[in-house]
């Protein structure tokens, strides 16, 4: 099976965060680094982004 890559504006619908972020979230590790798909080419492993977007905490709409 092939693997899907998403490339940035994808991965910003995804995750809701703006490119800057996203490069400021990878330079800190708390973000994946996307893979070269050519010279001039990158894009984020499916997967990847899904994993990333399971990890993070659920906010609780019942607070107050």
């Amino acid at each position: 099976m092939t693997q899907r890559h998403l490339r940035r504006p994808d991965v910003e619908h995804m995750t809701g965060l703006s490119r800057s972020s996203l490069y400021a979230m990878m330079q800190k590790r708390q973000f994946p680094r996307p893979v070269r798909l050519g010279e001039r080419a990158v894009a984020w492993p499916e997967n990847a982004v899904q994993d990333w977007l399971a990890s993070r905490p659920i906010a609780n709409s019942e607070i107050g």
